[in-house]
């Protein structure tokens, strides 16, 4: 599926919502999450950076 191509590249939800002809991306979300397995550990990973201490402030 093309949407979950461009969703699982980074794409905002919008453009693939309004590619589906959604007009709310939530629709959009429900649909399609279940088909970005990768999406979870990829969630994880980037809130591990952001709450990973960054070192003594200057």
């Amino acid at each position: 599926m093309r949407v979950v191509l461009l969703l699982d590249a980074g794409e905002s939800i919008k453009a693939p919502a309004e590619y589906l002809g959604h007009s709310d991306p939530g629709l959009t979300l429900k649909v399609c999450a279940h088909l970005m397995p990768s999406s979870r550990d990829r969630a994880r990973k980037a809130l591990g950076r952001a709450l990973r201490p960054q070192g003594p402030e200057s």
